[in-house]
């Protein structure tokens, strides 16, 4: 049985979705994935709020005020590749230049500022970015790593369904969160770390070596993951502790802000 959708209380934190700019007709507009914002409100019991992605980016830390937490979505699209290597993108790659222009500005803001991040797939691809690492733009085209990508022509049922599991960091911030050192997760991404930036570490690998997830230490809470627990978060526990822990961390700013 799936379990209530949670009440937010007043006062509750407050989080930043920063939003994809995409065409509906000939109109730009901004959008966040309703998933994201269900983990937000069911997961992490927090109140969220919409960034948007204009060009040129409005200042981050007018964005950032007030806000408690920083939520950094997966999305359709893919960083345009000049901003990690000297590669050219390949021909059909979805590209949202509006988004990298705001999300490379506000990422370090964030940081600077003590906000706690949770970073899924393109955000857990953004972090490792402004941290000097660099992607794989195919990683099923790389040899000895898997295609962790779904089938599209399946049911999203299908395409979230647990799918193969990862290893976590003994004594990590995720295997205190899962009481265990391997789970199963969802896999629905093209591309992956290839270099994992300076002062990042490794919390999760999947069964052909690729990084999973990581967290940065030493200032506010920050965990980013490759696979997507904001999917029905309060029916799988692993992806429920994630958002828990994150909306926590946000609790915790709150007060301070307070």
């Amino acid at each position: 049985m799936t379990p209530p959708p949670a009440s937010l209380p007043p006062g509750a934190p407050r989080v930043g979705l920063p939003a994809d700019r995409k065409l509906i007709g000939p109109h730009p507009f901004h959008a966040v994935g309703e998933k994201y914002i269900r983990g937000v409100v069911d997961g992490a019991e927090c109140l969220p709020v919409l960034l948007p992605a204009l060009q040129p980016a409005l200042p981050a830390d007018a964005l950032l005020a007030g806000l408690d937490g920083l939520l950094l979505t997966g999305s359709v699209s893919n960083i345009e590749p000049h901003h990690y290597s000297d590669e050219s993108s390949w021909d059909g790659n979805p590209h949202d230049p509006a988004r990298d222009e705001n999300n490379f500005a506000l990422i370090p803001r964030a940081i600077a500022l003590g906000l706690p991040i949770l970073a899924i797939c393109r955000g857990f691809q953004e972090i490792n970015v402004v941290f000097g690492g660099s992607l794989h733009q195919k990683v099923h085209e790389v040899p000895g790593l898997m295609d962790h990508r779904e089938n599209p022509e399946d049911p999203l049922d299908v395409q979230y369904a647990l799918r193969h599991e990862i290893s976590l960091a003994p004594d990590g911030l995720l295997a205190g969160i899962a009481g265990t050192d391997r789970v199963m997760v969802n896999s629905v991404h093209g591309q992956g770390v290839d270099r994992l930036g300076e002062g990042l570490v490794a919390e999760a690998f999947a069964p052909d070596g690729l990084v999973e997830a990581y967290r940065r230490d030493g200032g506010a809470f920050l965990l980013a993951v490759q696979w997507h627990p904001e999917w029905k978060v309060r029916e799988t526990p692993f992806y429920h502790g994630i958002f828990r822990a994150f909306g926590d961390a946000c609790r915790q700013r709150a007060q301070q802000r307070m």
